[in-house]
């Protein structure tokens, strides 16, 4: 589909579809998602770009995903997409700033899309060129990755409370039941989204320090804001720096914990089996078929066995309680 933005004397306005068999001469932003071969040609023809094709975004090499060519920037950044399912992924989107003119090329329609042709809808005396446009949906892209990382710092707050909270908040005495496989799902996928984030954070930072860095001339308020958003991008890879290394000591704290409780169970069978082991031997030294077993004529020996066998095991008991290890 191609979105056509044209220059009016209110700011940029989207061109009905019917008009699109033709690209105006005012057309400041030609919005390409999931292009046709006929749209990807009128573009190419109408501008004298070359389009990159999807497997060229997918390069990671920077000198595929940046660079300029008679005058016009090639930049391909890298977004995270999909947050609201369970499997978020990364797409690659293409600037193209030519003329006075951007285009962007993409496959998937992210959040911060979304957003900003709604705000440009609502309010489109804010944008009069493409350099603004290309800056204000870098701008979008950034917010949208902040959110990404406070959500996996909440999640990450959220299951350290869970892993190190030792008693319910509703009987102190009783033990906070944990299900630590949800644990490390949840885990895993704070982790994935903070991976995610990261990629992205690094291609920002690439593509503005390489457009900072071009030829192309530039307003003093476009650079200013390009230079803020290199500062915006810094700051957030050293939190997600920061993120991912409390995530990786939530995720040892809790595979300890899962050990912990393991040991526990083991430790409850083991002294059981201590407890019951001296009762056991008593059972089968009377209960073994000889004539001659102590008190085994007397009225009482039925009974004594019993008390012989409830104290073997408690006096284990008292003993290890003594000494402190139960």
């Amino acid at each position: 589909m191609l979105s056509v933005f044209c220059l009016t004397p209110v700011g940029l306005k989207r061109l009905q579809r019917e008009a699109q068999a033709s690209l105006p001469e005012d057309a400041v932003w030609l919005d390409l998602l999931e292009p046709t071969q006929n749209e990807e040609r009128l573009v190419e023809a109408r501008l004298g770009i070359e389009i990159p094709t999807r497997e060229e975004m997918s390069e990671i090499e920077s000198s595929s995903r940046l660079y300029e060519e008679e005058g016009g920037l090639y930049l391909t950044v890298t977004v995270v997409t999909k947050l609201d399912s369970e499997l978020p992924e990364n797409a690659q989107v293409t600037f193209i700033l030519k003329d006075n003119r951007l285009v962007t090329n993409r496959y998937v329609d992210p959040l911060p899309f979304r957003r900003f042709t709604l705000q440009l809808e609502r309010h489109p005396q804010y944008q009069t060129s493409a350099q603004t446009v290309f800056v204000g949906l870098l701008e979008y892209i950034v917010n949208r990755i902040a959110d990404v990382i406070e959500r996996v710092g909440t999640d990450i707050d959220r299951v350290t409370a869970e892993v190190f909270n030792q008693r319910g908040s509703g009987n102190p005495a009783r033990t906070l039941q944990r299900d630590y496989r949800k644990l490390l799902e949840r885990t895993g996928q704070a982790g994935e989204l903070i991976a995610k984030a990261r990629e992205s954070l690094a291609s920002l930072s690439r593509l503005l320090a390489f457009v900072q860095q071009s030829s192309v001339v530039m307003t003093q308020d476009v650079r200013t804001r390009l230079r803020t958003l290199s500062k915006d991008v810094v700051a957030m890879s050293d939190h997600a720096s920061f993120l991912n290394s409390n995530l990786n000591f939530v995720l040892d704290a809790t595979l300890g914990m899962i050990n912990i409780d393991q040991n526990n169970i083991l430790k409850i069978f083991s002294v059981v089996t201590v407890f019951l082991l001296p009762p056991s031997v008593i059972a089968g030294i009377f209960g073994m078929n000889f004539a001659q077993i102590p008190a085994s004529q007397q009225p009482w020996g039925f009974a004594g066995a019993l008390v012989l066998m409830v104290l073997s095991a408690l006096l284990p008991w008292a003993y290890f309680k003594h000494r402190g290890w139960l």
